[in-house]
């Protein structure tokens, strides 16, 4: 991700918190606890301009209303006060993608928002010659013959840092290293999947996180936010003493079996995963530096969703 990609994401993250918090005070008592996270957002928000604040605050209001219809336990009159809240980025690497925190303490209860400006990406994730990514991603170490098939590519690259090569100067860097990798990195998910009948539904929590979320996607081209229901062990949508929410979602079922995990045709850097009940990945391998390192970036993007996930589209009015 760009620096300004990065730094507007940032932004949007306080200008859907701070939303939060103005029309929440409307109706009862809040207040933002403001973490590293928040003074990082707050720096980006004030470097994006003033226009660009604008279209933001309008996105984030837009998600914000449809919010309150999903979850009356924000809404609902009470004298305990409602905790808003930026994660830190390290949260995301422990399976936490939720980016704003909402939390009444008194109840023991809370929800969290994934934000995303302008895209749809789930996860950055690394592979290189020490990761090992089968304990990080779902548990189970991955086997010496993944580290022998691996050996020699990043022995390659170590090589080609040592030269101080460019990336695009490598003369067949398809065949030479996305190739083998990823071919390697489908061998060894599918024998753990062979061994494990748990890997496809930890698969899906890794890439989404451990907690339900609502992921707030805005669109500005189309003026709208979408927001995206992730209700996986159903801790989402619950009613209030007073009221139901007006927009019900339903509980999405995890993945229980892996259908196929093979190259995207015509790609040497892509490649795609299909599981029961709708769930597809697409992973993109790629270097995220000019110069060759021995270490490459996931880019994974979610295909295919089950149809009990929600996606809500909220219009955008003036304010």
């Amino acid at each position: 991700m760009s620096s300004k990609s990065n730094n507007q994401g940032r932004a949007y993250e306080f200008a859907c918190l701070n939303t939060l918090n103005d029309e929440i005070k409307k109706l009862r008592p809040v207040k933002i606890e403001k973490t590293d996270g928040y003074a990082a957002a707050e720096r980006a928000w004030n470097a994006i301009g003033d226009s660009m604040q604008v279209v933001m605050e309008e996105s984030a209001l837009a998600a914000v209303e449809t919010l309150f219809e999903l979850e009356p336990l924000i809404t609902e009159d009470g004298d305990d006060e409602i905790v808003l809240k930026i994660q830190q980025d390290f949260k995301g690497e422990k399976g936490d993608v939720r980016d704003i925190l909402i939390v009444r303490r008194n109840i023991e209860w809370e929800i969290g928002l994934s934000i995303k400006h302008n895209h749809f990406a789930v996860k950055h994730s690394r592979l290189s010659r020490n990761l090992d990514f089968g304990e990080k991603w779902f548990g189970v170490p991955c086997s010496e013959k993944y580290w022998e098939d691996i050996k020699p590519i990043f022995d390659y690259l170590v090589e080609e840092k040592s030269k101080g090569s460019s990336w695009s100067e490598l003369p067949a860097k398809e065949a030479d290293v996305y190739v083998p990798l990823l071919a390697a990195f489908m061998n060894e998910v599918s024998r753990s999947n062979e061994k494990n009948d748990t890997i496809p539904r930890k698969m899906v929590e890794y890439l989404l996180g451990e907690f339900d979320f609502y992921k707030v996607v805005g669109i500005d081209s189309k003026r709208t936010t979408q927001i995206q229901t992730f209700n996986l062990h159903g801790t989402l949508n619950q009613p209030s003493n007073a009221e139901m929410p007006k927009i019900e979602i339903p509980v999405a079922s995890l993945p229980s079996r892996i259908v196929s995990l093979e190259f995207k045709p015509n790609s040497t850097n892509i490649i795609e995963l299909y599981m029961d009940g709708g769930w597809q990945f697409s992973f993109r391998i790629h270097s995220a530096s000019t110069k060759v390192e021995p270490s490459l970036k996931f880019d994974v993007q979610i295909l295919g969703i089950p149809a009990a996930i929600m996606i809500i589209e909220c219009k955008w009015q003036k304010r």
